[in-house]
């Protein structure tokens, strides 16, 4: 009988821990791509955004950048939460909750000035003590964000330009 009990908790806690690990990565498969650039959510989980917004529709982004984008572009719907990929974890968590390391030496996802989330204040700084950044709040990251917009667009017109021309053979 203890035996049989055994099993079937070990046997919960497999579903369990798989149902956890499926929901923190169904945003993934509901939004696989970035409605505004097109980028691999998967591919950047550890930078991924979810928007669920009070007039309950949802938008996934690849980055904070490409968040930015939308919260401007939806000035008269407001956030009811938003959730950003852990960037050791990529698990999903509450973005104004989070410990935002801004800039250092890690090239960003979409931006010059690179936007990490942590859901641990000591990861944050383990990864500022490797790679240098700046903690900052959520409201800090996202100014920084729209602060960044011009020279980031410009960045990535530049990159896809020359992309372009790579493609088609003209380098």
């Amino acid at each position: 009988m203890k035996q049989l009990l055994i099993f079937f908790g070990i046997a919960v806690l497999c579903c369990v821990s798989t149902m956890g690990i499926a929901s923190a990565h169904e945003d993934i498969q509901k939004f696989p791509a970035c409605k505004y650039c097109g980028m691999d959510r998967s591919k950047f989980s550890h930078s991924r955004i979810l928007i669920k917004y009070d007039n309950g529709t949802t938008e996934g982004m690849c980055s904070l950048h490409c968040a930015v984008i939308d919260l401007a572009l939806n000035i008269d719907k407001t956030p009811d939460s938003i959730l950003v990929g852990d960037f050791n974890t990529q698990n999903p968590i509450d973005a104004e909750k989070a410990f935002w390391v801004v800039g250092g030496n890690k090239q960003g996802v979409m931006t010059k000035t690179a936007k990490w989330a942590f859901e641990k204040k000591e990861d944050a700084e383990k990864f500022i003590a490797a790679n240098g950044g700046v903690l900052s709040t959520f409201d800090q990251a996202i100014k920084a964000s729209y602060e960044d917009m011009y020279t980031d667009t410009k960045m990535i017109r530049e990159k896809r330009k020359m992309m372009k021309m790579h493609d088609h053979g003209k380098m």
